[in-house]
């Protein structure tokens, strides 16, 4: 048991990294409101296979990786704490999913497993942007147009993002565990040192 929770931690540590090496590469940019990338798929990935508390896990340690490294933009301590830690860590909420997506590829329901994915990531994504709008409309809103109320502001400059994320990450979920499923069903198995195919959370 020890040296699979060994595992599962040098996994979060690895896709948080990797996570965080995909949002330092280039994006697409929308002008006034952000940028669409790739950057949550190997959040994804490990919800999909260890589960929601290494999701989260992995989630929560991108958000301090931006902050250690300075990639980051802070007005204020709580707009932080909102943005870099409890957004990012939600992304982990995908990870709910993770039995019945390993259940439904185990039985070769990959139908069903792919629409399970989807609504995974469109879970953790909203959730994640729910707290970025919410940071928009209490602490952005002072860089809002002439005119425009803070929830407009807010809802416009994070509600692209959200979608456009979405849509990429799911593409791109969707083909990687469609070609590899065994990305998330083969898994160290603990004492034997062998290799797990059952849906049990990481613990």
């Amino acid at each position: 048991m020890k040296k699979m929770r060994l595992v599962v931690l040098i996994e979060i540590a690895i896709f948080a990294a990797f996570a965080l090496v995909l949002d330092l590469l280039p994006s697409i940019h929308l002008g006034g409101s952000g940028s669409i990338s790739i950057a949550m798929v190997p959040i994804f990935i490990i919800a999909f296979r260890w589960g929601f508390k290494a999701s989260v896990a992995a989630g929560f340690l991108w958000g301090l990786l931006q902050i250690v490294t300075g990639d980051l933009q802070a007005l204020a301590f709580w707009q932080v704490i909102l943005e870099y830690f409890l957004a990012f860590a939600c992304i982990g909420l995908s990870g709910l999913f993770m039995p019945a997506i390993q259940n439904n590829l185990k039985n070769g329901e990959k139908g069903t497993a792919y629409l399970l994915m989807v609504a995974g990531i469109l879970i953790g994504s909203f959730v994640r942007y729910f707290w970025h709008f919410l940071a928009g409309v209490t602490i952005w809103a002072q860089y809002a147009p002439e005119g425009q109320s803070a929830l407009a502001y807010s809802l416009f400059y994070n509600g692209i993002p959200f979608v456009g994320a979405s849509i990429l990450c799911s593409i791109a979920v969707v083909i990687l565990l469609g070609t590899a499923p065994r990305l998330v069903l083969n898994r160290p198995a603990g004492r034997t040192g062998g290799y797990y195919s059952g849906n049990t959370e990481a613990k």
